[in-house]
């Protein structure tokens, strides 16, 4: 890659038009994430229309800014209500949420924000001097590939995720025979239905995660009387600083988060398993596992650092192969063919101000992001002051604007009220919730590449095992699955010579 390449992009990037839809993109971007049922994809698509008119570099650099601002967005509503406004956020609930019941959601605000940025940033250099590279590695990727990713991130859970293994395998198999319900796509033939013309669509992942969020945690405090009134944050103009002297030592887990964020980002959704495996990891290798879940904040750091990674490598593959690697990416795949742009390696070579205008926009945007979120840090801590009393009516109403917003359907909002109960009744019982929203939104992704392998392979499950990325990521995969038990097997051998020693 030759340097006057970037230079370019930057002198594109940094005029005054461009840093103008810059700024305009992440405040509308942020507010998208915070709304439940929105999204940065419904976002970039209700506003690809007004970009018609606009240069091409302009417009992208306007549909990216609103993708990065959601990005960010999505952890705000996460850490104070406990309702992710984005699929992504999900695992940066588990500890964003009880920091800010413990008065520090500031803290856990400004660690998100700074998580994102940093997780950005890494993919962004990445994708400035390894596209090409890059772009070749993900040739190389077919349905076997990727069903052997989706495996390695369920069987993450099991062996990474602490707690019990049997509970998160139950949380797994009830969230796959959740994504079966509806149309199977390869035969057209109709699953679970029982005769209900309305679950032909299946479960929207939307409207589970608002329920067995949103309105879970809601059941929750009603039956505790309401007895959580709201929280003192704790805010002070420092707290921004305090909390990034907090950050440094939490390296390993912005490296890793980076590397798994990055990796996972080149196939369609692969920020929300980024982030769920990125806390897996984090909590396996922590010398306090036992304080995730409780309000640890390296538990927002390792989700919010891999979700956001994942985020700006899925432009990689739309940008270099046509390919993209999010809905987002698909929508804005879509405005560079109605611009009169061809996706692909050649647009380096037709369009280099377009291309590096993009990539250089990705720097200005996430620094921009960033500065603009965190001005805000003590406005989104500050609602936590107001009584919860007060606050449930209001969260209720926009977890159902949410939920109905999805396809303008009544029954959405019975589902978002059922999966309200299931999420309230795994509480109450201890059984994870992450593995059955992972399973739920990746169920048909991992249907469908496992069934294309086996049609490949002529019904031979010998395919993950003959091509060589896929009997890597494979065997890693069942290494995982095996680690409840192998570590089982070990503690029974420590226990045994201590027990023999005690008899004698």
């Amino acid at each position: 890659m030759g340097f006057e390449g970037i230079f370019l992009g930057f002198e594109q990037a940094l005029t005054h038009q461009n840093l103008f839809f810059a700024v305009v993109g992440i405040t509308l971007g942020t507010i998208i994430g915070v709304l439940p049922g929105l999204g940065g994809a419904n976002g970039v698509a209700i506003l690809l229309p007004l970009t018609m008119r606009m240069p091409p570099t302009s417009a992208i650099i306007l549909l990216t800014s609103i993708y990065w601002g959601a990005l960010f967005g999505g952890a705000i509503t996460s850490v104070l209500f406990n309702i992710p406004g984005e699929p992504w956020s999900v695992a940066t609930t588990f500890d964003g949420y009880p920091l800010a019941k413990q008065g520090k959601g500031g803290q856990a605000l400004t660690a998100a924000f700074t998580s994102s940025f940093v997780g950005a940033l890494f993919s962004i250099i990445l994708i400035t001097f390894f596209a090409p590279v890059l772009a070749d590695v993900a040739l190389h990727f077919g349905p076997p590939e990727i069903f052997a990713i989706q495996f390695l991130t369920f069987s993450s859970f099991v062996g990474l995720g602490g707690g019990s293994a049997v509970k998160s395998l139950v949380s797994i198999l009830l969230g796959f025979i959740l994504a079966c319900v509806g149309l199977d796509i390869v035969t057209g033939q109709l699953r679970m239905t029982f005769g209900v013309t309305e679950l032909m669509q299946g479960f929207d992942f939307i409207i589970a995660v608002i329920g067995l969020f949103g309105i879970g945690e809601i059941l929750l405090s009603v039956e505790e009387g309401l007895a959580f009134k709201g929280v003192q944050t704790g805010m002070s103009p420092r707290v921004v600083l305090e909390t990034w002297k907090i950050l440094p030592r939490y390296w390993r887990t912005f490296l890793r988060g980076s590397f798994v964020g990055f990796w996972m980002g080149f196939k369609p959704g692969g920020a929300t398993p980024a982030s769920f495996m990125s806390y897996s990891f984090a909590k396996r290798f922590s010398k306090h596992p036992e304080r995730f879940g409780k309000g640890e904040l390296e538990g927002v750091v390792a989700p919010e650092t891999a979700a956001h990674a994942a985020g700006v490598a899925a432009m990689l593959p739309m940008i270099t192969l046509g390919i993209p690697g999010s809905p987002t990416a698909a929508v804005m795949l879509g405005g560079l063919i109605i611009w009169g742009l061809q996706p692909g390696p050649m647009l380096f070579k037709e369009r280099p101000d377009f291309v590096w205008g993009l990539i250089a926009s990705m720097y200005t945007g996430n620094i921009i992001g960033v500065l603009m979120v965190l001005a805000f840090v003590p406005f989104f801590a500050a609602i936590l002051r107001v009584p919860f009393a007060i606050l449930t009516p209001l969260i209720v109403v926009v977890c159902a604007v949410g939920a109905y917003a999805v396809h303008s359907s009544m029954i959405d909002i019975w589902y978002m009220i059922i999966f309200g109960v299931i999420g309230y009744v795994f509480k109450k019982l201890d059984y994870p919730l992450a593995p059955l929203v992972l399973a739920l939104v990746l169920g048909d992704h991992a249907e469908n590449a496992l069934r294309q392998s086996l049609i490949m392979s002529q019904g031979s499950l010998t395919i993950f095992a003959t091509r060589p990325i896929a009997a890597a990521i494979t065997a890693l995969a069942l290494f995982f699955f095996a680690m409840p038990a192998l570590s089982a097997w070990r503690r029974r051998n420590r226990r045994a010579p201590e027990t023999a020693g005690v008899a004698s």
